[in-house]
């Protein structure tokens, strides 16, 4: 399967303003890249990229004053398959864990842990370890809050959502991921693209969207709260503590952000020479 994806932003700056992007695909998934999502501005800017701290490739931009174009599409060959599972994935105790996993079983600026402890065990201690009680998590999460973006905010942590019980993908994600570490599980935070692929199409402008990855068996495995099922064409873009680590843009400066889309979908397959459409 291909799939074509990309963005476009409209941002109008009363003055030069510093910009990261986290726009470009993971480096996890280059080798799968047809062509490339390169980006481009109007008016053209000078782009420095790198790799930050997670491992997610940035780019740092001067926007200037006025109206900034900024977009990016690419194509990227997946397998057309839901994203696997693994029922079996144990769950490691933590004198076990691999020592770069150990900062997903912290506390951070949207996943307040303090505050979840006794809840969590409360709620899932009874359930199997592993595999099971992750899906308990999510399958709580999926429950417990009303997706709308009207209840969408920028400052929205794990606990307001909790209480609050509604919020976007985001938040489900970070009251997963907060539930997972309390209970001695490393959780982290995921953005990309999912499109509606293999399943019904939402009539609604797509955004870019929030998971979870936790790390059982050895490995790391992809959960969506939100969904709350495996999912086809998932495109991974940036992996952090929280969505505080992965923002779309991080502006140092006063800006309007006029317009944005983005857009996932699987292109047609090309037909044989000769054969009918």
């Amino acid at each position: 399967m291909l799939i074509h994806f990309g963005y476009e932003f409209i941002y109008r700056c009363p003055r030069r303003t510093p910009m990261i992007l986290n726009v470009h695909v993971h480096h996890t998934r280059v080798s799968d890249l047809v062509c490339p999502d390169h980006l481009r501005s109007e008016p053209a800017v000078p782009v420095n990229m790198y790799r930050d701290g997670f491992g997610n490739w940035c780019s740092r931009i001067v926007a200037p004053e006025g109206r900034l174009l900024l977009t990016g599409d690419g194509v990227i060959r997946d397998s057309g398959l839901p994203e696997p599972m693994v029922a079996d994935a144990l769950q490691h105790t933590v004198e076990t864990l691999p020592q770069e996993v150990l900062v997903y079983l912290l506390g951070s600026r949207y996943c307040e842990t303090d505050l979840f402890t006794d809840i969590a065990w409360k709620l899932f201690g009874p359930t199997p370890l592993g595999w099971p009680r992750v899906q308990a998590v999510c399958d709580y999460v999926h429950q417990h809050v009303r997706f709308g973006y009207q209840y969408a905010r920028p400052t929205k942590t794990a606990w307001e959502t909790y209480k609050e019980g509604t919020g976007v993908c985001r938040d489900y994600a970070h009251l997963a991921i907060t539930f997972c570490r309390c209970l001695n599980i490393p959780a982290r935070y995921c953005t990309g693209y999912l499109g509606d692929i293999g399943v019904p199409a939402v009539d609604a402008p797509m955004d870019f969207a929030g998971s979870i990855e936790v790390f059982l068996g050895g490995a790391w495995h992809s959960f969506d709260p939100r969904n709350n099922q495996r999912r086809i064409g998932r495109i991974l873009i940036a992996r952090g503590r929280d969505a505080a680590d992965v923002a779309i843009t991080t502006s140092y400066g006063p800006h309007v952000l006029e317009s944005f889309r983005t857009w996932t979908e699987e292109m047609p397959r090309p037909h044989p020479a000769g054969a009918a459409p």
